[in-house]
C-alpha cells in the first residue's frame, strides 16, 4: 500500500476512534456522527498539506538542522495552529449560542457542495497562497519564527475550514460551557492530528516532505470526500438530529 495511503488511513482510524472514546465517555452518543463527519473532513482537509509541505520545503532547504531541531521547530508550528483556532472556536461557540440548529444543518449543506466542487475543478482555497508561500520561505528556522507562523498561516486556513468549524461551534453551543470547551479541544486536536502523524512517523525531514506531497496530489479526491461527507451531515441535522 503507498505511504500517503497508509497514513490517510491512519488519520482518519485516530480520528474515529478520538470521537467514539471521548463522546462516550462524556454520554453524548448523539455527537457521534455529526462530529465524526466534521472530524474527518477536517482532518484530511487538502489546504491544511498544502501549508504543511510548503513549512517542510523550506525546513528542508535550511542548513545543519538537527532533527531534534526539526522536531521542535514543527511542533512549535503546530501548538500555534491549534491555540490559534482554539481561540477561534471560543469566538464561534459565543457568536453561535443563539443560533438554531437546523442552521448547521443548512450551513453543512452549503458548505458541502462548496468543498466537493471546489475540489472537482481543483480550485485552491488557500487565501493569499502566494503571500503565504514568500512568508513561510522567509521566516528564519526558530521555535518564536515557527509559532508566528503558525499563528499567521491559521487565518489562511479559514477559507477552508471556517464553514465545519462554523457546523461544529453550532452543534456544540448548546451542550453546556465545560463539556463545550472539552469537545472544542477534541476537534482542534484532530484538526492538527495528520501535522504530527506526519512528523513523527517517518525517520527524515525529507520523507515528511515526500509524504505531504504524495498527500498534495490527491486533494481533488480528497476535496470531493470531504464535501460528500459535510452534504450527507446537512441532511442528518436537518432530518434526524
Amino acid at each position: 500500500m503507498k505511504d500517503e495511503i497508509k497514513t490517510l488511513l491512519l488519520i482518519i482510524s485516530l480520528s474515529f476512534g478520538l470521537t467514539i472514546l471521548v463522546l462516550f465517555l462524556v454520554n453524548l452518543q448523539s455527537m457521534i456522527f455529526p462530529l465524526i463527519s466534521l472530524a474527518v473532513s477536517d482532518s484530511i482537509n487538502p489546504c491544511t498539506f498544502v501549508i504543511y509541505t510548503m513549512f517542510l520545503i523550506a525546513l528542508s532547504l535550511k542548513e545543519g538542522i538537527s532533527k531534534r531541531k526539526i522536531y521542535e521547530i514543527g511542533m512549535a508550528f503546530v501548538v500555534a495552529i491549534y491555540i490559534s483556532y482554539y481561540i477561534l472556536g471560543i469566538g464561534l461557540v459565543v457568536f453561535t449560542r443563539s443560533i438554531p440548529t437546523w442552521i448547521a444543518g443548512v450551513v453543512s449543506l452549503i458548505f458541502g457542495f462548496y468543498t466537493f466542487f471546489t475540489g472537482y475543478f481543483e480550485k485552491s482555497r488557500v487565501a493569499g497562497k502566494k503571500n503565504v508561500r514568500k512568508s513561510i520561505f522567509r521566516q528564519e528556522a526558530t521555535l518564536f519564527g515557527a509559532f508566528a507562523l503558525g499563528v499567521m498561516v491559521s487565518f489562511t486556513l479559514l477559507p477552508c475550514s471556517a464553514g465545519s468549524y462554523l457546523i461544529y461551534a453550532i452543534l456544540i453551543s448548546k451542550i453546556g460551557r465545560t463539556l463545550t470547551w472539552i469537545l472544542l479541544g477534541l476537534y482542534n486536536l484532530i484538526f492538527v492530528l495528520p501535522l504530527l502523524i506526519i512528523l513523527f512517523t517517518v525517520s527524515s525531514i525529507a520523507e515528511s516532505k515526500s509524504l505531504s506531497q504524495k498527500i498534495v496530489r490527491r486533494s481533488r479526491e480528497l476535496s470531493m470526500i470531504a464535501g460528500f461527507v459535510l452534504m450527507l451531515l446537512g441532511v442528518y441535522v436537518l432530518f434526524f438530529y
